[in-house]
């Protein structure tokens, strides 16, 4: 493969191809189901599809089948099947994206906005371009890149999804579904993944657990005046509290309950330690920090260890409260919380949630009753050690096309489909990798991709094909 020709191809396609089309979607308001609950009616997931769809099909890869998959009550899935060259060696290599988005939220900066595509100073704005709208492009512009300048290339499976925001709830059935097709997956690309600086290849080596319980306490069928109950009826939201207290050290944020730890490998920590070397200050300065707001520890290091490889709670919604406005002098009859638990990578996340609900649910203060409503359990993900063909690409990548030695760092955030695909494929390599950079701003206003980053992702992507057809 004439490696030197491979960013010249993908520039050429982001610039006149991809940047167009992508702009075009990141107008489509392709809301994730759990923000949508119409989003069968609407129609938007369906609208992102058939655009990416007609887009990978006007591209005129040679024998690609290009195809809409829909399982009954189901989010629809674009599958793009392009043969092997004659050359390859065999196995199948699965690129993964989606193509729903999180939800719009307020607070754009002038100018922008969720559903409006605007480029400015190299990067694209507008929800969804950054996460992940751009992947599907990337993945069959890799492929392109490798044909065009005499590469060979597995078969490659392209799967976009299009429930991801929501926890890829509909994913296991399509695995299933499509295990004959898939066939042999000996390799696996995400490109649904973070960087540390827009100056080198990053690889993410982990990615964190999930545990998702509410959990209700009640104390009253209904409120009293508190004037007339209090001190004789203990609060719920104390007892709550209590509660929350067996499961977190509202100290040190340290989770208590063992089966949501796991020891640190050696090998996680020392590749943290030279990732902040290589990026001081990517953790710390991830943060827009308040003024007089400092981070839990000064140690980066045991910031980034924080944030991919020990559990830590969140309390991200609550109901029974009252907005200040409307509260009067009742002691309310109970407090409901929605508690999100991060796990570490090779944590069990379903012994972890039948752990804290013992916790809940164990010698009760007051014997107030507890209660559950939604809960679940996603899987974590801990890479395999790399080949030495998969290394010798990512090297070449590096120096190549970015210039700068590739780096690994563990990812705080979740993608089950990870975990699925490791229980799936065990002997699978995998590269899992992504544009997400500082400031692309992923879930929050003024999403944007970084332009020319994603491009070299883009032909470290060819490399890595290339490479694992000629291994």
């Amino acid at each position: 493969m004439d490696r030197a020709a491979v960013a010249k191809t993908v520039d050429q396609v982001w610039d006149e191809s991809v940047l167009p089309s992508l702009s075009r979607l990141v107008e489509i308001p392709a809301v994730s189901p759990a923000f949508d609950a119409g989003w069968a009616e609407s129609g938007h997931l369906d609208a992102a599809v058939e655009h990416v769809r007609r887009w990978v099909t006007a591209r005129g890869i040679e024998g690609a089948q290009v195809e809409v998959v829909r399982l009954p009550g189901r989010t629809p899935v674009l599958l793009v099947d392009v043969p092997a060259t004659a050359g390859a060696a065999d196995g199948t290599v699965l690129l993964y994206g989606h193509l729903d988005k999180q939800p719009p939220v307020g607070g754009w900066s002038e100018g922008l906005g969720p559903w409006t595509p605007v480029v400015r100073d190299d990067r694209l704005f507008g929800r969804g371009a950054a996460d992940d709208g751009y992947a599907g492009y990337a993945a069959a512009t890799a492929v392109e890149a490798v044909r065009a300048n005499g590469g060979e290339h597995a078969r490659c499976v392209v799967l976009l999804e299009t429930g991801e925001e929501s926890g890829s709830p509909d994913l296991p059935a399509y695995l299933e579904h499509l295990s004959d097709r898939l066939g042999d997956v000996s390799l696996v690309v995400c490109l649904d993944s973070g960087a540390g600086d827009y100056e080198r290849m990053w690889l993410t080596t982990s990615l964190r657990g999930m545990v998702q319980l509410e959990v209700t306490v009640r104390v009253l069928e209904s409120g009293l005046h508190s004037g007339t109950a209090s001190g004789i009826v203990p609060s719920s939201f104390r007892v709550l509290r209590q509660l929350l207290d067996r499961l977190e050290d509202s100290a040190t944020g340290e989770v208590l309950v063992p089966e949501l730890n796991v020891e640190i490998p050696e090998n996680r920590v020392a590749e943290t330690r030279a990732a902040i070397e290589a990026a001081p200050g990517m953790v710390r300065d991830s943060v827009p920090w308040p003024e007089g707001m400092r981070p839990v520890v000064e140690d980066e290091v045991e910031l980034a260890l924080n944030g991919t490889w020990r559990p830590t709670l969140s309390v991200i919604g609550a109901a029974g409260l009252p907005g200040p406005g409307d509260a009067g002098n009742v002691l309310r009859p109970y407090t409901t919380a929605l508690l999100s638990f991060r796990l570490p990578p090779t944590a069990d996340p379903h012994a972890a949630l039948r752990a804290v609900q013992e916790q809940l649910t164990t010698d009760v203060p007051y014997g107030a009753q507890v209660t559950f409503g939604h809960t679940e359990a996603g899987l974590g993900w801990n890479a395999p050690e790399l080949a030495p063909w998969l290394s010798t690409a990512l090297d070449q990548a590096s120096d190549e096309v970015f210039g700068a030695e590739w780096r690994t760092m563990g990812l705080g955030g979740s993608i089950p489909f990870m975990g699925l695909l490791h229980e799936t494929y065990p002997d699978a390599q995998f590269v899992v990798t992504g544009a997400l950079g500082p400031d692309s701003n992923a879930h929050v206003p003024d999403e944007s991709l970084h332009l020319p980053f994603a491009a070299k992702i883009t032909s470290a992507i060819a490399y890595v094909l290339h490479a694992h057809a000629t291994r």
